[in-house]
């Protein structure tokens, strides 16, 4: 049976789910299949401390007391995460870690983080010229501290090429997932999920927003006002200079305050808010593609389709296939 090393790098201060949803993952890996299941790959998870102290104490309180720090581990890494990160986000506060990251990644067959564990590997250059995602809080400071990086603040976790990265807490999980099933195939992965009362095992391109709205909303009324009133009458005609009329403004002097104030173009945040809105649809009711795309403003089941593409990488019948009621 071949044997792979999964070092988990425990941060001071992060969420203690950060860390060990992925190892319990790895470990559940080696211990919860049926014997009908063929196993020919064995996880050695080793959580180690990103300091020289190795008693590591979470951001709950507790402490993880960890065996070495990654400075000693001598064995072959096969798969690198970072668990998270200081709630302090001083992301040049560990320049040892970062220095021997960048040293010891080309070995390492698999490198990724978990929530705002990302910055640590902006700092490596590990992300540079490629996508990457982290805690949707966090996504416009990744953005804004590298611009090199080509953050999206949707999926619940990307890959490029052998680097990964996830979005906050639970998200880091589902990366995990992902990882046992790129080794051991999708029966192995969902059976751990099963093992670990998961709803169900979600795909990176699954939007880390449960709500966009809630999230953006403006500081300024007149702002907060028209989005609120923008989701309800999603099935109207909402082009920029209809909207602009309804705050008194030019559609050019609108469009420039809508995008300083939500982060999005009026015409990308109607769409968000869109794919959203049929997101519920088809999880939660048995309605036809046409009429969703009808509810939702779209027009079309097919101008819906190219719009989860866009968005979620993902068609609406194959959403509702994954997320839909049964």
């Amino acid at each position: 049976m071949e044997k792979r090393l999964i070092v988990i790098v425990a941060m001071p201060d992060a969420l203690t789910l950060d860390i060990i949803g992925p190892a319990d993952v790895f470990t559940g890996a080696n211990h919860f299949l049926p014997p009908e299941i063929n196993r020919e790959i064995e996880y050695e998870v080793l959580t180690v401390s990103a300091t020289e102290d190795l008693e590591i104490s979470t951001r709950s309180g507790i402490v993880i007391r960890s065996k070495s720090s990654i400075y000693q581990v001598s064995q072959k890494i096969d798969t690198l995460l970072i668990a998270g990160f200081p709630s302090h986000r001083e992301w040049k506060r560990y320049p040892k870690l970062v220095e021997w990251i960048r040293l010891h990644a080309p070995e390492i067959r698999r490198v990724g983080s978990v929530c705002i564990g990302a910055f640590v590997l902006a700092e490596a250059g590990l992300l540079r010229n490629r996508r990457a995602t982290t805690h949707w809080m966090n996504c416009q400071e990744l953005h804004n501290s590298y611009e090199e990086i080509n953050v999206n603040a949707d999926p619940i976790f990307v890959k490029d090429g052998n680097i990964y990265t996830s979005a906050g807490a639970s998200a880091g999980i589902d990366l995990a997932l992902a990882l046992v099933e790129e080794d051991q195939g999708p029966e192995v992965a969902l059976t751990i999920a099963r093992y670990l009362v998961l709803y169900l095992r979600r795909p990176g391109n699954q939007s880390q927003f449960s709500n966009l709205l809630s999230q953006q909303l403006s500081s300024k009324k007149p702002i907060r006002d028209l989005q609120l009133w923008i989701a309800d009458h999603l099935r109207e005609d909402l082009n920029v200079e209809g909207l602009s009329g309804r705050l008194a403004m030019s559609p050019r002097n609108f469009a420039r305050v809508f995008r300083l104030e939500t982060g999005f173009t009026p015409a990308r945040y109607i769409e968000k808010l869109r794919v959203e809105s049929g997101r519920r649809f088809l999880e939660e009711t048995g309605l036809s593609l046409e009429e969703i795309a009808g509810k939702c403003g779209f027009g079309s089941a097919d101008t819906m389709r190219r719009a989860f593409l866009r968005h979620l990488d993902t068609s609406p019948s194959y959403y509702r296939n994954l997320f839909g009621a049964t």
